[in-house]
């Protein structure tokens, strides 16, 4: 779903710029650069093992890298744990969504930071307020404000994840394949989550390794391989097939053009 209206001629929203990361002497990430622009949906594609998850991690916080750097907005960012991330307006979207299954929207969108009043009692009217508010912007059909989330279909848990993620300013958002397991109707609910923080000029790394949901979700694929990059295309001119070939044989489409 490429979008000729993504502007990137200025400087890319982030830059991840020759990470590198390592266990035991195996190099998981070789020397990678990806970029992201605001407004943009990257995703990075590949099969188990390729890398993909380990460079977003180092992102996320949840690695530190063993070289490379980080830029945000073009100002070089130092992360070393998810609070350093969150500094600099970057959240993730877990598959698993690390939801409390017996709190409502709310009590999950502001789970450990609650919203207090004057005499410092947690705040439960102004925080379903700001839910409302918050999911009349990114999910206007979500009515379940008081059922807890493990009543929720997959995809109004994705929405109360993404709102949490949005209402504390989120500019960067990594999203751990965000339509695995989900059905057509809640995949297509997800696209649009995906489509309106997109107009919010919200940037998406989107980790995932089904091309079909790239091609369909994505502006750009930056294919890893064995922990390299095999390169970074725009999802509207490469076919299926040459995405395949990215991932399984390691062939960027563009140096056989070339």
């Amino acid at each position: 779903m490429f979008d000729a209206t993504v502007d990137r001629s200025g400087t890319p929203l982030c830059e991840m710029r020759d990470m590198q990361k390592a266990f035991g002497g195996i190099r998981a990430v070789d020397h990678v650069t990806v970029d992201l622009y605001p407004g943009e949906v990257v995703g990075i594609l590949g099969h188990n093992g390729a890398g993909k998850s380990v460079l977003m991690k180092m992102l996320s916080g949840a690695y530190q890298r063993d070289g490379g750097q980080i830029f945000v907005n073009g100002t070089p960012a130092e992360i070393s744990n998810p609070r350093d991330a969150r500094k600099y307006n970057i959240e993730t979207i877990y598959q698993t969504l690390a939801l409390a299954d017996n709190l409502d929207a709310a009590s999950n969108l502001f789970l450990g930071r609650e919203l207090v009043n004057g005499l410092g009692m947690v705040d439960d009217p102004r925080m379903e307020a700001e839910t409302r508010k918050i999911m009349a912007r990114l999910n206007p059909n979500f009515r379940r404000y008081s059922t807890p989330v493990a009543g929720l279909s997959g995809g109004q848990r994705q929405s109360v994840a993404i709102a949490r993620a949005v209402y504390f300013n989120a500019k960067i958002l990594i999203m751990d394949e965000p339509t695995a397991a989900l059905g057509v109707e809640e995949t297509r609910m997800v696209a649009e989550l995906i489509q309106e923080l997109k107009r919010q000029g919200i940037g998406i790394f989107l980790i995932d390794h089904d091309i079909h949901q790239v091609k369909a979700l994505c502006d750009r694929a930056s294919v890893m391989k064995n922990g390299r990059l095999v390169g970074t295309v725009k999802v509207d001119e490469v076919t299926e097939d040459d995405l395949l070939s990215m991932i399984i044989l390691g062939k960027n489409p563009k140096d056989a053009a070339a």
